[in-house]
């Protein structure tokens, strides 16, 4: 039963999709009960990155769920482009204080990820049979 499970995980976009919602959804729930003051998605995050990393949830199971989200990223972010209409002073001296702290966040993210990415591939590298 479980290998049809795996199967039928490793397979299905749709399916693993779901399941990183209900994962999203858990850690939500659970950062609301306990009032923590983490956005539930960071709690998912870290829940995911535990579960791949100890090896109980392969990375088959979600890697075309995950693919179809991030191949529809930008549309996320709409909303917060249509509230620019809403939201004149943003074209004055405080949107651009706002555009530059989203700059310099931006870099400080990609330089992040790109370093960690670095990392773990040396590191795999160096741990390869």
């Amino acid at each position: 039963m479980f290998r049809r499970t795996s199967i039928l995980l490793g397979r299905n976009r749709w399916l693993q999709t779901a399941g990183l919602i209900a994962i999203w959804f858990a850690c939500e729930a659970f950062v609301r009960a306990l009032a923590l003051p983490v956005p539930g998605g960071v709690v998912g995050m870290a829940l995911m990155l535990v579960l791949l990393a100890s090896g109980r949830v392969r990375i088959a199971w979600f890697r075309r769920g995950s693919s179809g989200l991030l191949d529809h990223m930008l549309l996320f972010f709409v909303p917060a482009t249509m509230a620019l209409l809403d939201h004149r002073e943003l074209f004055s001296l405080t949107g651009v204080k706002v555009l530059a702290v989203i700059l310099v966040g931006t870099v400080l993210v990609m330089t992040g990820t790109a370093l960690t990415v670095e990392a773990c591939i040396r590191w795999k590298n160096r741990h390869a049979c």
